[in-house]
């Protein structure tokens, strides 16, 4: 007999649950690298079209994937906003800054070059 490993987490509980209506969470990670997280970006969106209300936070050490105080603030995001559906992404989904905020529109991170060439959902270098 099999028995399923299931998420221990509120978070990853409702993330395995699928979709389930509005209000809905994104959760998505960034780091400097593939292998370690700094960022996590949550997106609220009310209802279908409205536009995300965007939380973001950073571990202060460590990874941010992991990190209790993170994953305790998104937890605290996704229950005051009533949520029902959280869907997530597996891994990290690039450099942890923002284009035109932490560096010009249209270049490569200058902090991350590991993303510089790299398809951030595959991670395979762009020529």
């Amino acid at each position: 007999m099999r028995f399923k490993a299931h998420p221990t987490s509120p978070l990853a509980k409702k993330s395995r649950r699928g979709f389930r209506g509005y209000p809905l969470a994104t959760v998505v990670f960034y780091g400097p690298v593939d292998k370690h997280a700094t960022k996590a970006a949550v997106g609220v969106v009310t209802h279908q079209g409205a536009e995300p209300q965007m939380h973001r936070l950073f571990a202060e050490q460590g990874d941010a994937r992991t990190d209790p105080v993170v994953n305790s603030e998104i937890l605290k995001i996704v229950e005051s906003n009533g949520v029902k559906s959280v869907l997530s992404t597996e891994g990290i989904l690039g450099c942890p800054h923002e284009e035109g905020i932490d560096y010009p529109e249209g270049t490569a991170c200058p902090r991350c070059p590991f993303w510089a060439h790299r398809n951030r959902f595959t991670g395979k270098f762009v020529p």
